[in-house]
């Protein structure tokens, strides 16, 4: 059984995990410290999960979205990005960021992340430049309740910067082009989709 949610209680808290108590039953999941910063025992909360198997064992990866789990999905594409490299970039960069430094060709901002050097961050850039940014897993993302912060929206996370990539490959950009102008567009401060279009429409037209 694949699990792709958990909605429980926080039992512990560990340098790289948290245990998460759903209806008297602990779920062991590894997690970023972006994340583990922000729980404490008795926090209520709804984790996306990446369950990964192998012959020997099931490991799962805890996210406070489904957007930086997807996004935890998509760099393990780029070959040498393994599931701890995945989870430092998170912890450094926001999804947000992550598509900005894409689109933009800054491999430097990689190299925020612990254990991330600059070849690494070059191919990173490479092998996902012009790539549709990665879904949900239903196709949208979902925001979670992390430690009793459900009305707060994380850093970045709000799909908008995908929405507004997929309007403008519609209209016939290509992908690298519409990413690199909503990127453009959202470091002027827009962050809703249609403001996102808007702006990046008139990077395009420069």
């Amino acid at each position: 059984m694949i699990i792709g949610r958990l909605r429980g209680e926080v039992a512990a808290v560990g340098l790289d995990h948290v245990l998460i108590d759903v209806n008297g039953v602990g779920y062991v999941a590894l997690a970023g410290t972006r994340l583990l910063a922000k729980l404490q025992t008795g926090d209520k909360i709804t984790a996306h999960i990446e369950t990964r198997v192998t012959e020997s064992s099931i490991t799962l990866f805890a996210f406070a979205t489904d957007e930086e789990r997807a996004w935890f999905v998509r760099l393990q594409d780029v070959p040498g990005v393994a599931g701890k490299s995945a989870l430092a970039i998170l912890d450094g960069l926001s999804p947000a960021e992550i598509m900005d430094a894409i689109a933009l060709g800054d491999a430097g901002a990689f190299t925020r992340a612990k254990g991330i050097g600059k070849k690494l961050g070059e191919r990173i850039v490479t092998e996902l430049a012009g790539k549709t940014p990665p879904l949900g897993r239903f196709g949208k993302f979902e925001v979670a309740a992390v430690a009793g912060l459900a009305s707060a929206r994380p850093e970045g996370v709000t799909g908008s910067r995908a929405e507004a990539v997929s309007a403008l490959v519609n209209l016939g950009y290509t992908q690298g082009d519409a990413a690199k102008a909503v990127a453009a567009a959202a470091k002027n401060g827009a962050e809703e989709v249609g403001a996102l279009v808007k702006g990046a429409l008139k990077e395009l037209a420069r």
